[in-house]
C-alpha cells in the first residue's frame, strides 16, 4: 500500500472517529446489554426477583433486583449521555458486572462443558469491564482538557 493510500485511509478513519454520532453509537453499543436487561427486568419484575434469588439465595431479593435494574438503566444512561457523569455510570456498570460474573460464572468451581461456557462468559465480561474502564478514562479526559 502506498503512503498516499495509507494516509487517505488514516484521514478517513480520523474523520469518522471525530464524529459525535460515532461516539454516541459506541456508547449505546457498549451499554446495550445492560439497558436491554434492565428494561426486560422492569417488564418482568417477578422474574427479575427470581433470577436474583437464584443467584444469591436471598429470600427477599426484591430490593436487590430493584437495585440491579436501577444500576443497569441509570448507569447506561449516564454513559450514553456522556459528559461529566459518564465515568460514574461506567464505574457502576463495571462493579455490577464484576460482582455478577463472580456469582453467576464461577467457572473455577465447575467441570465439563459448564466450566467451558462459564470460563468464556466470565472472560467476555472481563473484556466488557475493560471497555467500561476505557469509557470512564475517555470521559475523564474529556473533562480535563485544560491544555
Amino acid at each position: 500500500m502506498s503512503n498516499n493510500a495509507r494516509h487517505g485511509i488514516e484521514a478517513g478513519i480520523a474523520r469518522l472517529l471525530a464524529q459525535p454520532w460515532f461516539s454516541l453509537l459506541a456508547r449505546i453499543a457498549l451499554t446495550a446489554a445492560f439497558w436491554l436487561s434492565g428494561i426486560g427486568k422492569l417488564a418482568d419484575f417477578p422474574g427479575a426477583v427470581g433470577e436474583v434469588r437464584g443467584l444469591t439465595g436471598l429470600e427477599s431479593a426484591a430490593l436487590v433486583a430493584a437495585a440491579v435494574i436501577f444500576v443497569q438503566i441509570v448507569g447506561s444512561l449516564l454513559v450514553i449521555w456522556g459528559g461529566r457523569w459518564a465515568w460514574l455510570g461506567a464505574g457502576a456498570l463495571g462493579v455490577f458486572t464484576l460482582a455478577a460474573s463472580l456469582m453467576a460464572h464461577a467457572w473455577w468451581v465447575k467441570s465439563g462443558i459448564e466450566r467451558v461456557r462459564d470460563f468464556n462468559t466470565f472472560w467476555e465480561h472481563m473484556g466488557l469491564i475493560g471497555g467500561l474502564m476505557l469509557a470512564a478514562i475517555l470521559a475523564n479526559r474529556g473533562m480535563n482538557t485544560d491544555a
